[in-house]
């Protein structure tokens, strides 16, 4: 079986490596590895949500597949008042994660290793963001959305980038028919941000 970012447990060698860079004006230090996303540098879909995501502080946030952690940490950065929970189902990351958050001084983090949101059940969420595992299918992305929806507060935001070639369309038809507000609030070099609101202002 060949080896995804969102298998559990990468089999791939470790292959530790520092990214330095600036996300919302803070300069961040990340170690990535291996058998995870996006392992060379921060990808360019994640940026481009990170730049363009509203986090209030004070939130309480989710990031889906958190990877070894920029979008949950930039979030953490902006909402100091608040709490950002960050999952995702491969324990590498994870891993990363929680190292990456303890070396940036970001303490209003958990990191939690979960298959899609089965680790937060019952729990609800101001904001959530994710850059869904395009390639793990559009089953399991729509699973994200459909339980998205149901950890939102009412009010609350789901933030997502896709890219257009790999089913923008088809993931605004989906969000469409569950969100009462679905807006495209940003693009980049064919990356699309999606704004769902659960409830109406």
């Amino acid at each position: 079986m060949s080896q995804h970012y969102y298998s559990q447990q990468p089999e791939a060698r470790h292959d530790r490596r520092t990214i330095d860079t600036v996300l919302r004006g803070k300069s961040l230090r990340f170690t990535s590895d291996a058998g995870v996303f996006s392992k060379g540098d921060i990808d360019h879909g994640s940026r481009v949500l990170i730049e363009a995501m509203e986090i209030p502080d004070g939130s309480t946030v989710l990031d889906v597949g958190c990877g070894y952690g920029p979008m949950g940490i930039s979030a953490a950065v902006l909402a100091p008042k608040g709490h950002v929970t960050m999952i995702d189902i491969n324990a590498r990351a994870v891993q990363l994660a929680r190292e990456n958050a303890q070396n940036n001084g970001i303490r209003n983090v958990t990191v939690m290793e979960s298959d899609v949101l089965a680790a937060v059940k019952g729990q609800k969420f101001d904001v959530i963001l994710t850059n869904p595992p395009i390639r793990a299918g559009k089953a399991v992305v729509h699973q994200i959305f459909e339980q998205a929806y149901e950890h939102l507060n009412e009010g609350g935001t789901l933030w997502i980038v896709i890219q257009k070639k790999q089913g923008a369309p088809s993931a605004v038809a989906k969000l469409e028919s569950m969100f009462p507000v679905v807006e495209e609030v940003g693009k980049d070099k064919g990356y699309r941000i999606i704004r769902a609101q659960k409830t109406v202002d």
